[in-house]
């Protein structure tokens, strides 16, 4: 029984690392939703209007997702609650929601995880960060071919789109390096193409590794 999360920056593999890791473990997979996501499409085009709606809507089903989770004691979830926090505060540096926002937002955060704390499971299993550098991360976005994704780098909008992703492909690095709500491990997607079921054998063990070692220490405390 587990409750593993992954993690990282839109088109780092995410979606195919737990489904296949879903797969080979006989367990459920909880996907975020993204595809169908009303607000996500109004917020790429509007970002300083919809970016406070959109971070609540994110909340609210990343909540729903790791609370069933930490009751089934069996799920992997391809993004968790646990860096939600991560999106806001770009947007508010970035000037997309105001200070005022985003301590209401953080207080119902903060909320949240007291919540959780209250659970018989408290925490994940382990994380799972999937690293990518971030022309890498430019390669895979064009490849998704989401519409409302694309940069077009020859207008002011795309401009501003790339420089938000450059924010938070830095701003990722220090989330994973301060996240300590579980044992963790980071993943170089540069080396690995997961499709590729030599890479993708190289992958599952270094996850099934480190998820043994979190095992091991949580029955030797």
């Amino acid at each position: 029984m587990a409750v593993i999360v992954l993690a990282g920056m839109i088109a780092a593999g995410k979606s195919t690392v737990s489904a296949r890791l879903a797969d080979k473990l006989n367990t459920d997979l909880m996907i975020e939703p993204v595809d169908d996501n009303p607000i996500l499409p109004l917020y790429y085009n509007n970002k300083e209007k919809y970016a406070f709606l959109l971070q609540i809507y994110f909340l609210n089903e990343r909540f729903k997702l790791i609370k069933k989770a930490l009751k089934n004691n069996k799920n992997i979830l391809d993004r968790s609650i646990y860096e939600d926090e991560l999106f806001t505060r770009i947007n508010l540096m970035e000037g997309n929601i105001t200070q005022v926002e985003y301590d209401v937002y953080k207080d119902l955060l903060d909320n949240m995880l007291e919540e959780i704390e209250d659970m018989p499971k408290k925490a994940p299993d382990l994380l799972v960060y999937l690293d990518i550098s971030f022309d890498k991360f430019l390669e895979n976005l064009a490849k998704r071919g989401r519409a409302f994704e694309q940069i077009d780098k020859n207008t002011k909008k795309g401009q501003k789109d790339l420089a938000y992703f450059k924010l938070l492909h830095t701003e990722y690095q220090k989330w994973y390096e301060d996240y300590s709500y579980s044992p963790k491990i980071k993943i170089d997607m540069n080396k690995y193409d997961v499709n590729n079921e030599e890479d993708w054998d190289e992958v599952y063990k270094m996850i099934i590794d480190a998820f043994d070692q979190s095992v091991r220490k949580e029955l030797n405390r």
